[in-house]
This record gives structure tokens, sequence and C-alpha cells, in this order.
């Protein structure tokens, strides 16, 4: 299969990457064409350090925006929809054609423009799932601004955070969330207690206001002002904006991702690579060329894959994009996503595992995409793509199964792996490989896509060079589990710094394989079939219902009570949401010396993380002792020894031997921690409780 389309777009965006990723810029509308593709450069940090660096398309000029937008409706394409908002939250439905959404952003940005934003300011988004976010994003990038979107509902400290970092000059919000079963929830505490505990204050907060809870009183001696209100001025005088123009290397948004030491690293986007690779990856990955194809990615806007796939994406091929107010249960129950694939005709569909989890466990006989799929209602679905977390092998095969049942013939469950950093799948199954040879005609020659191995996040995608090397950096063989690293440079859609933080960019990334390799921070292998396997985090990230938290992060916030001396914090298996955070904590003396007392210490200290970083980050479980905690000699935990320990446990073998490494300080601690592991799952079973993983694994050998 070396011929296949895919392995020879792989190997074309590799061996000559001017000519590749040249034919892919061509199909977009440049405001200034780059002569340069790809310019190799070395680039020298302050502390010294050189290292190997690259831009694409440097001396281009582009709006993003115009591309999404403008250039469909001058083409004639206004009337055809772009944005279908559907909340089961509000029982609201709307649909925006390509020359309404035209018309919102040109007033919004007006606004935003006269609000004092610029080229080159950052604003912060805080929004729901509502379209004057998609709307407020494609404003600020009309003006050639920067977006940092965060998601909506991030506690004030995370949220205080991440304003620190980006100093925006404006934040857009709305009055609430809506937390489906659960109804509104407010966003004026979060946002206001925030820039109260912020050094830095944006001069503007510009707000949704939502009638389900309203944002009262405005306060616009400190800047704050009524969204709808500001439109309607802006209209009723004319004031419009159009695009700016930015330099390819210019930076779209900022994405901040955890960092293990509990301080968030803000990924920076850059224009052209960002608009050029989407286009491609729409097309070539997902199967969505243009009008009439309709994209439904089942993500919060403030993470990577909606940007990505919710917003820029679809729109940048002119298709339309279902923009989801809702959960995979609850809103109403565990038929909803069937429901959107029938009522839209949606094409591709993208979520995370543990989505498919939560419909599992509500709907575990699937009467519910049956009845849909019987009636005919899943005919137009061609693809669900699953990413965020790893997809055990079971889920892969059973919603095949299904999909062969009742979407469109040929259709395909494909696990991709990709991250903030990457800004598209690193790997994945081409739907259309064809494209990468002709964007402009994807549909010209009719493929059959690579074969699927469940378990597998694919093959790697164009522009991205996946190696498995040791810890020494040295390339491993076929089936070798080791560290998975790319080469440089990365597809255009990738990072090439962090937000104002080059050392970081360098010690996190490049440092580790002396400037060679990017370390994703991922560990697995790659097959013989050249097939890349995602086995675990090779770091202390906690990857929860796909949102990535830090350990750090995690015990800075327990270790703010009081009486704790002590936290160590790891990722436990959990059977619908992958993993959840589990504490090791040491107390002061007699904090802890009852059950009463270790039930209320545990409260306060859950009420702290959801406080501090959030509900999403709300721990599984807390275990409370003295001398259990292992180090180094050099004083660095062993969470991976006291995962292994939990993992073994959830698995009725508390008693496995550890892969404990050499540099242990005190052996006998880990043993403290075996005992203290053995008695918490004996208490779980005399209350009837588990931990349950996704799959099953077989016993060790006696």
């Amino acid at each position: 299969m070396e011929d296949h389309p895919q392995n020879l777009a792989q190997s074309h965006s590799l061996t000559s990457p001017e000519t590749f990723w040249g034919h892919q810029a061509d199909q977009l509308h440049w405001h200034k064409k780059p002569a340069t593709v790809l310019h190799k450069t070395t680039k020298t940090l302050p502390s010294g350090v050189s290292h190997d660096h690259w831009a694409w398309f440097p001396d281009g000029e582009i709006s993003t925006c115009y591309n999404c937008i403008d250039r469909h409706v001058l083409a004639g394409r206004g009337d055809a929809p772009a944005i279908l908002y559907d909340s089961p939250v509000t029982n609201k439905k709307e649909t925006y054609t390509y020359a309404r959404l035209l018309d919102e952003v040109e007033v919004f940005a007006g606004v935003l423009r006269e609000e004092g934003v610029k080229k080159g300011d950052v604003v912060l988004v805080y929004m729901p799932m509502i379209p004057a976010a998609l709307i407020g994003i494609l404003a600020i990038n009309r003006l050639g601004a920067i977006h940092a979107v965060v998601f909506g509902g991030f506690a004030s400290g995370a949220l205080a955070q991440r304003i620190e970092a980006s100093k925006p000059v404006a934040i857009l919000t709305a009055s609430c969330g809506i937390e489906g079963s659960k109804g509104p929830v407010g966003y004026q505490g979060f946002v206001e207690e925030a820039i109260r505990i912020s050094s830095w204050k944006p001069p503007k907060t510009i707000i949704w206001q939502r009638d389900e809870l309203p944002w009262r009183p405005i306060d616009r001696a400190n800047g704050q002002r009524k969204w709808q209100a500001l439109a309607k001025s802006c209209r009723a005088r004319g004031w419009r904006a159009e695009c700016v123009p930015v330099k390819s290397t210019d930076g779209v948004y900022i994405i901040y991702t955890s960092g293990t030491t509990g301080l968030p690293k803000g990924v920076l986007r850059e224009a052209g690579g960002h608009a050029v690779g989407l286009h491609l990856m729409i097309s070539y990955l997902f199967g969505i060329h243009g009008p009439g194809d309709v994209m439904g990615c089942y993500s919060d806007i403030g993470w990577v894959v909606s940007h990505s796939y919710t917003l820029y994406g679809p729109l940048l091929t002119g298709a339309a994009t279902v923009l989801y107010e809702g959960k995979p249960v609850s809103t109403p129950d565990a038929s909803a996503f069937w429901r959107l694939a029938e009522e839209y005709k949606i094409n591709t569909m993208f979520t995370a595992p543990t989505a498919l989890r939560a419909i599992r466990k509500e709907d575990p006989d699937n009467l519910h995409i049956s009845r849909v799929g019987e009636r005919g209602g899943l005919k137009n679905l061609r693809a669900l793509f699953l990413a965020g977390e790893r997809s055990e092998p079971s889920i892969i095969t059973m919603y095949q199964d299904l999909l062969e049942k009742h979407a469109a013939p040929g259709a395909l469950v494909v696990d991709n792996w990709w991250s903030s950093e990457s800004g598209s799948p690193i790997s994945g199954i081409a739907l259309v490989p064809h494209a990468g040879k002709d964007r402009a005609n994807p549909a010209s020659a009719v493929v059959q896509p690579l074969k699927i191995k469940p378990g597998s996040a694919g093959k790697a995608m164009p522009g991205f060079d996946v190696r498995v090397v040791s810890d020494s950096g040295e390339t491993l063989p076929p089936n070798t589990m080791g560290n998975i690293v790319l080469g440089l440079p990365l597809a255009p859609t990738a990072f090439r710094t962090l937000w104002k933080d080059e050392e970081r960019f360098y010690k996190g990334y490049l440092k580790r394989f002396s400037g060679k390799y990017i370390d994703t921070g991922d560990a697995g292998i790659i097959d013989e079939d050249g097939y890349i396997h995602i086995m675990a985090r090779s770091d202390d990230i906690i990857n929860v219902a796909a949102h990535r938290l830090s350990t750090g992060q995690l015990e800075q916030a327990i270790t703010t009570h009081s009486d704790v001396t002590e936290a160590c914090v790891i990722g436990i298996p959990d059977a619908l949401k992958g993993q959840m955070p589990f504490a090791f904590v040491t107390t002061s003396h007699g904090a802890a010396d009852t059950k009463e007392k270790k039930e209320k210490l545990f409260q306060e200290i859950q009420s702290l993380v959801r406080k501090q970083v959030g509900a999403i980050a709300s721990l599984g479980g807390m275990i409370e002792g003295k001398g259990m905690i292992p180090k180094t000699r050099s004083g660095k935990t062993l969470r991976r020894v006291l995962k292994e320990l939990f993992e073994n446990a959830v698995h009725g073998e508390v008693d496995r031997e550890l892969n404990v490494p050499s540099t242990v300080e005190d052996l006998g601690v880990v043993e403290v921690a075996r005992t203290k592991v053995r008695g918490y799952f004996e208490d779980l079973e005399r209350v009837g409780k588990r931990h349950g993983s996704i799959e099953g694994r077989e016993r060790a050998k006696l």
C-alpha cells in the first residue's frame, strides 16, 4: 500500500514541503501572495542557546476572516448556511447564512474598533457555545487582533492567570452559560473576581446579555459594556470594519494548555500556516469540501478541536458547521448526537471518547442510534472522528458496527491524535486522500481510505514527521515502546513558539532531545505498517474527559488548605472520563485522625480544587497518611509509581510487582503507599463502591 494516496501525500509533504504546501497555499486568497513557502533558520535565544527554526509563507499577508466569510459571499455563495445553532438547553435553533454572518461580523468588528481594539492586540474570549462567541472571534480576527479563548466556566483563579499572561485590551463574555440540565451558571462573579485578583486590568468587558440569567448591574465606570447595545448603535450609524490583513507569521490566537509547573503555556497559532493547513485537513482528513457539506464538531470553543473544526476549518472551505449548546446526555437524553446528525444531515461528526462512553452508559443497548438509523436518519453520516484521549478498541469496534448498519456506505470510526500545540491532527486516516494531491478537486478520484486498526491513532498527517526514540534520542525499531517525537519543521498548523516565552518553548519542547525533535510528551509505538499507537503520557498531565489538567496546578490548590503539608496528584482510571484526579495528602498532626475529620478534610479540599481550578478537576478520591509519597534522591515525586500501584489495585492486583526506578530514595515508602491503597480499596468494597477502568487487562501470571 506504499502507493496509496495517503502514503504518497505524506511522503511528498516531507520530501518536498515547498511544492506540497505551495499547492495548498494557492487554494486561498492572499492579500500579498507569498514568494517563499518555507524558510529555515537558526534562532538564538537571550540565554545564548541556538536551535533550528522555520517559518511558513514568511513574506505573505493574509486575512483568515476574509477567507472564512468574505470570499464565499463574493463568489455568490452568501445564501449557503454557515452556522447551524442548536441549543436544547434554551430551546433555540437558528441558521446563519454566510451573508448574515458577514453582516454580523462586520458590525461587531466595528464595535471592537470603536472600543479601542487594533491590529496585534489580544482580546480574551470567555463564552458559552452561542453564535455570539463565533461572531466575536471572527470580528477579532477581522481587525488583525489575536484572540485568547478560555473555556466558559473556568474558575476565577485559572481565568486570572490567563488574563495576566495575555494582557487583553478587552474581554468578550456572556452573562451566563447553561450547564445541561443544571441550568444557568452566571459568569459575572467569575469574570469580576478574576479581574479583581489579576495584576492586569483589561480596559473593557463586553457582555452578551442572555435572558436566562442577565448580568446586573453593568458597571460602565469599570469598562463594562452591553454587547447588544454597542452593536445596535454601530449598525444604526453604518459603522463597520473591513478585513485587516496580517503577516503570515503574525498570531491568530493564543490557546492555553496545562504545564507541569501549574502555570499555563500560551501556544501561539500563526495566520498563514493555520489557514493553509486547516483548509487542507478539513477536506483531506474529514471529507468536508464546501457548500452542501455539514460538520458536527461537539467540542467547547475553549478547546483547540473546536477552534479548528467547529469554527475555522468548515468556514474556510465554505461548508456548514453545527454549533451545539448541549451535552451528549441529559439534554434531554442520550439520543442528542443522533438527533443532530439526522436533523442537519451531518456528514462528519467529531467528539471525544468520553462522550461516547456517557452515551453507552445511558443507552447500553444502543436503542437511540438504532432507532434513528433504522428510519434512515444517519444516511448522510460518513465518519465519526474521536480525539482528546486514547480510544479503547472496544468503543471503536462497537460504533464501527453501528455505522456499518445505519450510516452512509463505507462510513468509518477514525481515532486521531493531536494536541493544542499541533493545531490539527498529527495522525489519522484520511477520508479523501486524493485532496492531498488536488485540493481544488478533492473528489475527482474515488480512493478507499487506508484500513482502520482499532487501538491505533492512524498514520502521520502531511507535514508531521513522527518518530519513536529512546531517552537518548535514538530511533527505535517498529513495535518498540518509546518517546513519540516530531522532526523539524512541524506542519504549518503547528506552533513555533509560546506566547512571550521563547525560553520556555525551547526548554519544554526542544531541549530534551538537543533541539533535534519536538518532544510531544507522549509515549507509544509505531508498528510495521506505520500506524501510530499512543500508549501513555510521559509527563504528569491528567486527561479528564479530553480536558488536560496539570498535576502541579491541582497540588497547588490542595496545599492551600491549612492542614495539608504535602500533596501528590495522579490520574486514576475512570470508566466514563478516562481518567480522574486522585490525591495522596499528608496533613498536620490530628487533622484527619478520625473518619469524620477525614471526610470533612476531603470535602474542604474538593471545594478548593473546584474553586481554584474548576469543576472538571474534581477529585475522584483521596488517601491521607504519612510517609507514603515516594521520591527520587533528587527530590522528584515518583507519581508514576503511585499511578501504577493504583491501576493494579483497580484490576484487583494491589500486590503486583511495581516498576520502581533505582533512583528511589526509600523503598519502604512504596510499601507504605501499597498498604494505604489496599486499605482504601477494602473500605470501598465494604460500602459497595469501586473504581472502574475503561478496559480490562490480562491478569499477571504468578
